[in-house]
């Protein structure tokens, strides 16, 4: 009877289930679209909410008046650069600051098949943007500088007239006017630090850029996107469209916000571990990912990952604490079938036989 049980605890059945369970922990690391997208979207329906808030406030400061400074004959000598077409339009900073990062994510999220890092890096992008936004525009509104080409703006005709104050009375369009009063920062700059500079971040993460491994061709990688950020800020200046300072501005304070963004979302793209806090649970994925640690993926999969472990070895525990019964029913027959024979023994000792 007891090598029965033991044959039936070593049996196909037994090791089908072991074996299952080793299948489910290798597979524990995936987290698709269908099996946790929903999850992951009713988790953070209120930082879409405020995405949605961030739109609205953007449109009203778009559509606001901006502060109108003061513009002396004096101060015109500066601001008599010709008006000029953009070379980057307006509608095209999106297209490159955001649906092209967005494109990158989908292609990382093919290969690897994490809906954690697809959603988060989309949500840290349009935060990015969406915050780099509304502190550009807001303070546009708020200084008022008069940009490089304003005088033509102010005068198309090139009639100059000033009221007693030396203040200059504008007779152009108004849209032209109002545009003209929106120098600094530079919208295209921050817009596009913000975006390209988050995926710049996140690019840096993907690729181990900083592994220490000395290969200079990451960091191509990851320059690239910055490098035609800073193209678009330069296109502004040889536009005339904006100061040297406006464009400096505009880049540091998209880059900063893009930054400040990833971290909120991601580990730190030079952590050899991808987070400190999660150390041990890096490590852990190393046997369950066959070999590939994902280091680079946002804290929140990290966690998912660390509560699938959980899961699984408390069903673990749960079979192995059902073998423990067998066991001792397999002590205890052997104990009655061999009872008698100990007990002779103790007599033999004991000097009754």
């Amino acid at each position: 009877m007891a090598w029965s049980n033991m044959f039936s605890y070593f049996s196909f059945q037994n090791f089908h289930r072991i074996f299952q369970g080793r299948v489910r922990s290798a597979e524990m690391g995936t987290h698709t679209i269908k099996s946790h997208g929903t999850k992951v979207a009713r988790d953070h329906i209120l930082d879409w909410l405020i995405l949605m808030l961030l739109v609205l406030i953007e449109v009203i400061l778009y559509v606001i008046h901006p502060f109108y400074r003061f513009v002396g004959r004096d101060m015109m000598t500066d601001l008599k650069y010709p008006v000029k077409e953009d070379t980057v339009p307006a509608w095209s900073v999106p297209m490159y600051a955001v649906l092209l990062p967005v494109a990158v994510f989908l292609l990382f999220y093919i290969r690897r098949k994490d809906v954690y890092d697809l959603h988060h890096s989309i949500l840290g992008l349009l935060f990015s943007v969406l915050i780099t936004a509304v502190i550009t525009d807001a303070i546009k509104n708020a200084v008022g500088r008069p940009r490089p080409d304003f005088f033509w703006r102010c005068f198309p005709d090139g009639n100059e007239l000033y009221n007693r104050w030396g203040n200059a009375v504008c007779h152009g369009r108004e849209s032209d006017i109002r545009e003209g009063h929106k120098s600094f920062p530079s919208g295209h700059t921050s817009w596009s630090f913000a975006g390209l500079g988050f995926l710049s971040i996140y690019l840096s993460g993907k690729i181990k850029a900083f592994d220490q491994k000395g290969h200079v061709a990451k960091l191509c990688i990851v320059f690239f996107p910055l490098l035609i950020a800073s193209l678009v800020g330069i296109s502004r200046v040889d536009d005339y469209g904006h100061h040297w300072q406006d464009v400096f501005a505009g880049g540091l304070l998209g880059l900063v916000v893009a930054a400040f963004c990833y971290a909120q979302l991601f580990p730190p793209p030079y952590n050899d571990e991808g987070n400190s806090i999660f150390t041990l649970t890096s490590c852990r994925v190393r046997s369950a990912s066959s070999g590939h640690v994902r280091r680079w993926g946002p804290y929140e999969y990290f966690r998912a990952l660390e509560e699938s472990r959980s899961n699984t070895n408390s069903g673990e525990s749960v079979n192995e604490l059902d073998v423990q019964p067998m066991s001792l029913a397999v002590v205890s027959q052997q104990v009655r079938k061999h009872g008698n024979e100990f007990a002779a023994l103790e007599d033999l000792e004991s000097g009754r036989r």
